[in-house]
């Protein structure tokens, strides 16, 4: 039996999107990448060229008016994910944003709202790449009670991505267009929630030790205007503590790690530069590295998850507009914490 087509129609067409959804969308039967809107004409039409995708839009406006498409994908910065994805949901289209969700709380509430008046249509965040490999065997671990009581959550994120002050500004840089979000943090933070309980309470502190960078677009500096160091202690539901290290200035850092350390063993995951699960029990001498068993080992099947949803063949489990919308408190409650020197209490 035939699979209904699906047409796409993509707004934004990143690195990301190039990377991974163009390629994902295209393996899946009855799939079709029918238009295209980017930044500029431009760079609208070489993605069509390189892609074989048949029609450009100027306007993104356009774009989803086009009555010949059944779907958006949203690969444009953070600045224009709520617009356009709210768009999108009224004009009938079913919609899969990049990630992180939104520049703010209030944004994200928007996109909760807009998807909550069309339940007909499927509302997808693009999910968290790190833990996709090895979520489902840590998932059973602490099912299982590896752990024990989950005594301290540790979250890292920090290398040298923006230690070099002469290096351009990055988009990630400008709060207009990546708003709260800070590095990484939303994205680890993403991750944490599918194994450990939800943050209560944050207290945090953030700053900016490269105020200037220079800009290639004037040709001069430009204030930078994202911390590129923070740190957050949480108080966890159930009693449990975390501590998050998120930075773009660490020479020789830590990278991207998660620890969960409970009453019975300890899980340290490492993202980079692959996913690696290191366990240790009582009694263990030290923490040793897993082969994950094939069963357990998940992969990337956003593109996948999103057409099934679609077809009515499955639900979105990473990452619904929900969940979305916790991990943007957090982001919220970080920049209201370090802004204000108090602890924050959540949900917001």
């Amino acid at each position: 039996m035939s699979k209904p087509k699906v047409r796409i129609g993509i707004v934004g067409a990143g690195a990301n999107t190039r990377a991974r959804h163009i390629p994902g969308f295209r393996a899946i039967d009855a799939v079709e990448i029918v238009s295209v809107a980017n930044r500029t004409p431009e760079s609208t039409r070489r993605v069509a060229r390189e892609f074989g995708i048949p029609k450009t839009f100027d306007r993104w406006q356009d774009l989803i008016a086009d009555d010949q498409i059944d779907a958006v994908m949203v690969g444009t910065w953070p600045n224009l994910h709520c617009e356009v994805t709210c768009a999108a949901l009224a004009a009938g289209k079913h919609v899969l944003t990049e990630a992180r969700m939104a520049r703010d709380l209030a944004e994200a509430r928007q996109m909760v709202d807009a998807a909550g008046q069309h339940p007909e249509l499927v509302a997808q965040i693009v999910p968290s790449p790190f833990g996709l490999t090895c979520g489902p065997f840590v998932e059973r671990l602490i099912r299982d009670r590896f752990l024990g009581e989950l005594r301290e959550l540790v979250v890292l994120g920090a290398d040298d991505v923006f230690w070099d002050y002469s290096s351009p500004l990055h988009w990630r840089q400008d709060r207009a267009i990546s708003g709260l979000n800070v590095l990484a943090l939303g994205i680890l933070h993403e991750t944490a929630l599918r194994w450990s309980p939800p943050p209560v309470r944050v207290f945090a502190q953030a700053t900016l030790f490269e105020p200037q960078r220079p800009n290639l677009q004037t040709s001069e500096y430009s204030d930078a205007t994202v911390p590129d160091s923070v740190q957050i202690l949480t108080q966890l539901e159930g009693g449990g503590r975390g501590i998050y290290h998120v930075s773009g200035i660490t020479l020789f850092g830590p990278g991207k790690q998660i620890h969960l350390y409970g009453s019975r063993g300890t899980i340290r995951v490492e993202f980079e530069p692959e996913e690696r699960v290191l366990v240790g029990h009582h009694g263990d001498a030290t923490l040793r590295p897993v082969v994950l068993p094939e069963a357990e080992t998940g992969r990337w099947r956003v593109e996948e998850e999103f057409i099934n949803a679609i077809r009515g063949e499955e639900q979105v489990s990473l990452t619904t507009f929900a969940m979305g919308e916790r991990y943007m408190q957090f982001i919220e409650a970080v920049a209201r914490s370090s802004a204000s020197d108090a602890a924050v209490d959540l949900p917001l």
